[in-house]
């Protein structure tokens, strides 16, 4: 008898979610994706969150410099990682597509693009690569590959839409940093309650007593914050901290109320400016992803009123799946040859 060829392993993919919080990796089947709710199947299945069958996390985020992000840190974390995640997964060290999503890819990217083909091509043997934002996998983790709308909130916030369409692409809103806009999002909303905190210390209109107790109990006097919090590199995560007091105050302070509320009108209005202007709203799903919305209802009540106001008819939901869920998605569509997201060089672009 002749010898057997040993059977192939089982198509796999890599996501990658790159932020300011560190680096995760996962593995998932590039055929395994569970079935979604809908009418059209192939659309149900491009849209479903994948598996993820092995995950690395990295703790500390891939460096940034002038130059933008740092493509020999991120593969020299990534390249080990993902050859043991394959095994181990039960692949042979190679994959079929590698989906990596980063904060800053729009703007500070321009380095992975030009380092990553190469160095995946060689070390997984895959040319099928997809370069994205991370505010666009946050999108696919959120709805998969349908149309709508998402708002990513947690330090930062930013809103992305889609129709699907190549002529329309993507609409973005917000995701200025807290200098420039972030309205709604935890840095906001912290720097709001500890504003009513100091108004409540100087006995000006509009200061909340509550919230100064909380600020006092988290950060000590506070004619010591200006100290803590001006040359805080970290500033934003920061004021994002404090963002949780004022929801636990919202219940009993009509001024930490009033800045959730606030805060919702800010991401209704972000929201609706990133909707498919050629999709009806009525039926639309705008979903909800990122740390902000753990605070649960005290932001989800005032959102849901808001949303009624600015896009009648449409469903507010929570995200199917995170970043990370995105990045796969997005790896396994690649590899099916069934990518519906529109491309973009700068928000995501798919190389091979």
């Amino acid at each position: 008898m002749g010898e057997t060829t040993p059977a192939p392993g089982p198509a796999l993919v890599l996501g990658v979610d790159s932020g300011g919080s560190g680096l995760r990796i996962a593995v998932a089947r590039a055929y395994g994706i569970a079935n979604a709710v809908g009418n059209d199947a192939a659309a149900e299945e491009a849209s479903a969150p994948a598996q993820r069958l092995r995950t690395v996390v990295f703790r500390e985020p891939v460096r940034t410099g002038p130059d933008g992000i740092d493509p020999d840190d991120l593969l020299g974390r990534l390249l080990p990682a993902a050859g043991s995640l394959l095994r181990e997964a039960g692949g042979d060290g190679r994959c079929a597509a590698v989906c990596v999503g980063a904060a800053g890819m729009a703007t500070l990217g321009d380095g992975l693009r030009a380092a990553l083909p190469a160095a995946l091509s060689r070390a997984l043997g895959t040319d099928r690569l997809a370069l994205a934002a991370d505010a666009v996998t946050a999108y696919a983790g959120a709805l998969g590959q349908r149309p709508g709308a998402v708002v990513a909130a947690g330090t930062g916030m930013v809103a992305m839409g889609t129709d699907l369409t190549a002529a329309t692409g993507w609409r973005r809103a917000d995701g200025w940093g807290h200098l420039l806009g972030d309205c709604g999002s935890g840095a906001w909303i912290g720097r709001a309650g500890l504003e009513a905190a100091m108004r409540a210390y100087d006995g000006r209109p509009g200061g909340s007593a509550a919230l100064l107790a909380r600020a006092e109990a988290v950060f000590g006097p506070v004619t010591g914050l200006p100290g803590k919090l001006y040359p805080r590199a970290d500033r934003p995560a920061v004021l994002a901290s404090f963002a949780p007091e004022v929801a636990r105050c919202a219940a009993e302070d009509k001024f930490a109320a009033a800045i959730l509320d606030e805060a919702a009108h800010h991401i209704a209005d972000a929201a609706a400016a990133v909707c498919p202007p050629a999709a009806a709203p009525t039926g639309l799903d705008v979903a909800y992803t990122g740390g902000l919305f753990k605070m649960g209802e005290p932001l989800l009540e005032p959102l849901r009123a808001a949303l009624a106001v600015r896009l009648p008819g449409v469903r507010l939901r929570a995200a199917d799946g995170d970043p990370l869920d995105g990045a796969l998605l997005i790896a396994s569509a690649v590899a099916r040859d069934a990518l519906r997201l529109p491309t973009d060089d700068r928000l995501l672009h798919v190389a091979g």
